[in-house]
């Protein structure tokens, strides 16, 4: 299933990215990569999801095709591709929240992932809608970004009760 979804992802990518200007989405792309790794690696213990794939042996390999493939299609598409009128922009992220929920959703009904530790579907979608808010707040200014994400990745660990000795 995911080597299917990265597979549209790269096609998608080749047709609608901004490859002219990879440069300059590349800080953006790094930094939605790091989000990912920092949660696998701050929750290694305690996990809120779990992908699951026919193929792939297991959740690492799937999180680092989607970090490489998905990740840097998304930026590409979503960043350079970014209207500039305030209504098309909020089209074009409700766009890719449904896109990004809807491969959710249906993955998490044929067990392609699982939530556990408190995390569930609503959880994805506010998750979801934050990284569609803050990729092109990175993009424009990188700082403000940052600490937003620090508040929210503060926030998460205290919402879902993860202690620093349970890390790794």
């Amino acid at each position: 299933m995911y080597i299917l979804i990265n597979i549209l992802y790269l096609l998608a990518a080749l047709k609608w990215g901004d490859w002219r200007n990879w440069k300059h989405y590349y800080p953006t792309i790094l930094f939605l990569i790091l989000g990912d790794f920092l949660y696998n690696f701050l929750l290694y213990k305690k996990s809120m999801w779990l992908f699951h794939d026919l193929i792939l042996p297991n959740h690492t390999i799937i999180t680092i095709l989607a970090m490489i493939v998905s990740y840097s299609a998304t930026v590409l598409i979503y960043l350079g591709r970014f209207p500039e009128e305030w209504s098309k922009r909020l089209l074009w992220f409700l766009l890719w929240v449904g896109i990004y929920l809807s491969v959710e959703y249906i993955n998490s009904k044929f067990g392609f992932i699982t939530y556990h530790n408190g995390w569930n579907m609503w959880w994805s979608v506010l998750f979801t809608v934050i990284i569609f808010v803050i990729l092109p707040i990175h993009q424009k200014r990188p700082q403000v970004a940052w600490l937003l994400s620090i508040i929210i990745i503060i926030s998460l660990l205290s919402i879902f009760d993860v202690k620093i000795s349970e890390m790794k």
